[in-house]
């Protein structure tokens, strides 16, 4: 009976290109531009003997080794900014989780394969990217600094998600009419009869400003304040705390991502205060669990399997050093659900 202990470790059981070369009386080499696919100065014979004898050891190249070796890796790369209000979840963040879901069903109708990384400096999307010889790179959640230092400093060809751009001619961005999605939900708060609107966001500046303003301009310019709130919830909760005053006087609240709507309605729900009985609440981007939570939300929906399919063909027309367009924007649409409904009287 054999002993278990001595079994032998699965990397001294895998078959090594030099182990079918012996077999065959080949050298290493020729088996590896058979694997390769490099047989322009083989025998067709030759070929056929490693091939079935490969078969026939159950040989299992190292993918990532044959990959680094071709012109074309087929590897696209997501890379994530790894900002500190994900507070160490990046990839659980709502639209994050759903924008990869959607772009990792693409590249695999491509027949590529998806990479993705979190980052924190344009320097490291450099440096993954080069190492795995990527063919071409999706950038989310970056600044317009980021994108430049890239395109002076790589040539791999990338598509950006919703950079807000000084100069958008110099960069492919892939974004949707954040200003309309705000503005329809201005204009739904004013037709339920809401007099006072609240706008949540943790910052005053690119996608997210644009869907404030286009909120303030749909409901009424001078009837809609603004909070600036904290990234962290325990802050943020905090926060709403010492403002529930202001929070108590609004019969609508605007979130600029669904993410802060829901928190918005959790803290609400906490205090007390039912939604959307005492205050509607509508959010942005139409994630999932938007549908899922009671009440259940409305928000802006943006098409995220559009935005997917696009960023790859633009991609592979950049590869191609086809004249693409700089900007493209997306449309989007107001899903009105059981969060909002005509103020209380």
């Amino acid at each position: 009976m054999d002993n278990i202990g001595e079994m032998i470790p699965m990397e001294e059981q895998r078959v090594r290109i030099c182990d079918i070369a012996e077999e065959l009386g080949v050298s290493t080499a020729t088996v590896s531009n058979v694997i390769h696919g490099k047989t322009k100065k083989i025998s067709d014979e030759t070929v056929k003997r490693v091939m079935e004898r490969i078969e026939e050891r159950q040989y299992i190249p190292n993918m990532a080794g044959i990959l680094l070796a071709r012109n074309s890796s087929k590897i696209i790369g997501v890379f994530i900014n790894d900002h500190e209000k994900y507070e160490g979840h990046t990839l659980d963040d709502f639209f994050i989780s759903s924008s990869l879901n959607h772009l990792s069903t693409e590249i695999e109708n491509s027949g590529q394969f998806m990479m993705v990384k979190k980052a924190k400096q344009a320097e490291e999307i450099i440096q993954f990217a080069s190492m795995w010889n990527m063919e071409g790179i999706v950038v989310i959640g970056f600044c317009y600094q980021d994108y430049m230092y890239l395109r002076s400093h790589m040539r791999i060809p990338f598509v950006v998600y919703d950079g807000f751009c000084d100069n958008p001619e110099r960069i492919l961005n892939i974004t949707i009419d954040n200003y309309d999605g705000g503005y329809q939900t201005g204009c739904h708060f004013k037709h339920l009869g809401h007099t006072r609107a609240l706008c949540i966001s943790d910052n005053k500046i690119g996608v997210d400003w644009e869907r404030f303003r286009g909120f303030e301009t749909g409901f009424h310019p001078g009837t809609t304040d603004f909070l600036l709130i904290p990234m962290c919830k325990e802050e943020r909760w905090q926060f709403y705390r010492r403002n529930m005053e202001q929070l108590r006087r609004t019969s609508a609240i605007f979130a600029v991502s669904d993410y802060y709507a829901i928190d918005m309605i959790s803290f609400l729900n906490e205090q007390g205060v039912p939604v959307p009985e005492q205050v509607s609440v509508a959010g942005f981007d139409d994630i999932p669990v938007s549908q899922m939570i009671c009440p259940t939300l409305t928000t802006v929906k943006q098409e995220g399997e559009l935005r997917a399919k696009i960023a790859i063909e633009k991609l592979r027309e950049l590869k191609e050093k086809k004249e693409v367009e700089t900007e493209i924007r997306l449309p989007v649409s107001l899903v009105v659900r059981k969060s909002t409904r005509k103020p209380h009287r």
